[in-house]
């Protein structure tokens, strides 16, 4: 449950920066992310596929924006 929570919270501030287009902090939110991800796959938590498709989305969004603003 405490993984799950913080998880949600890692990618809620992603989703943030996104939203508000800050592209320096989304990409670092994304790292931290997405090492959460992989942590959460590891302990059982969440299915790999799963993980695998946030961690996409997520970096489809960020890259998105970066590449709208250059």
């Amino acid at each position: 449950r405490a993984t799950l929570g913080a998880l949600k919270t890692l990618l809620k501030k992603v989703q943030a920066a996104v939203a508000e287009k800050k592209v320096e902090d989304a990409t670092s939110s994304l790292r931290l992310a997405t090492s959460a991800l992989g942590k959460a796959v590891t302990k059982g938590v969440m299915k790999p596929n799963t993980a695998s498709r946030r961690i996409a989305r997520l970096t489809l969004h960020v890259n998105s924006l970066s590449a709208s603003r250059s």
